[in-house]
């Protein structure tokens, strides 16, 4: 893969990739400027579900590269991977395995990043948190949610659990931000990385009606959004 920026773009964009769980014979370079550093060996991909991120400049001119390693047998070995281009990464997504800052990635979201999330971000989700299990392994946990209300989902987050009326989903955060089940309902909101969600900013409902109410009142809303 080789790509270069044109036109209007931001001023970083982000690649991520995702080795197959069964990456074998190979391992991907980054070059950039003409010096190749290598983001994922046969051995790294091995560890479960290892996803390596980058970013790079529009001007610059980045390619991966993809090399076959030396093996003593004749078996064959598949090294296929997923990839990932986004030039508006939210730059509060948490991400395991990644070599992005983690700085603030725990921080709860201000009044503007509320308001600007519930605009732009993949899924806005209104729910209780039914439990969290947390990866000591992969460093994350997952929170189990119960959707009240579907604001927006890119592709199905939260299907209908069997006959129930209501939504069941998961989404991911890291286990560094030590979250907790608590009473009462939030407004989750967050993006899609590799199939799977991944938590932005999570106020309590009642503390986000109050923040977009007060919004409203200023005109200073970036969307509307229909309240309950």
């Amino acid at each position: 893969m080789s790509t270069a920026a044109k036109g209007k773009s931001p001023r970083q964009v982000t690649t991520c990739i995702k080795p197959s769980s069964t990456f074998r014979g190979a391992q991907i370079y980054l070059e950039r400027n003409g010096i190749l550093e290598l983001l994922l060996s046969e051995a790294d991909a091995s560890l479960r579900r290892r996803v390596r991120c980058f970013t790079w400049l529009p001007q610059e001119k980045v390619a991966l590269f993809l090399q076959s390693t030396l093996h003593q047998d004749i078996s064959r070995r598949i090294a296929a991977f997923r990839y990932e281009l986004r030039g508006d990464w939210n730059s509060r997504l948490s991400l395991p395995s990644s070599n992005l800052s983690m700085e603030g990635a725990c921080r709860p979201c201000n009044n503007t990043e509320i308001l600007m999330a519930i605009c732009t971000s993949d899924f806005v989700i209104r729910g209780n948190i039914r439990t969290v299990s947390n990866d000591v392994e992969m460093q994350e946990s997952v929170i189990s949610v119960s959707a009240m209300r579907i604001h927006r989902q890119k592709f199905t987050l939260f299907p209908p659990a069997g006959k129930s009326s209501k939504s069941m989903g998961s989404i991911h955060t890291l286990l560094q931000c030590g979250v907790k089940p608590g009473p009462g309902s939030f407004l989750f909101m967050g993006w899609l990385h590799f199939g799977e969600a991944w938590l932005t900013c999570a106020p309590r409902y009642k503390d986000f009606r109050r923040i977009y109410e007060d919004a409203h009142q200023a005109h200073e809303n970036p969307c509307e959004v229909s309240l309950d």
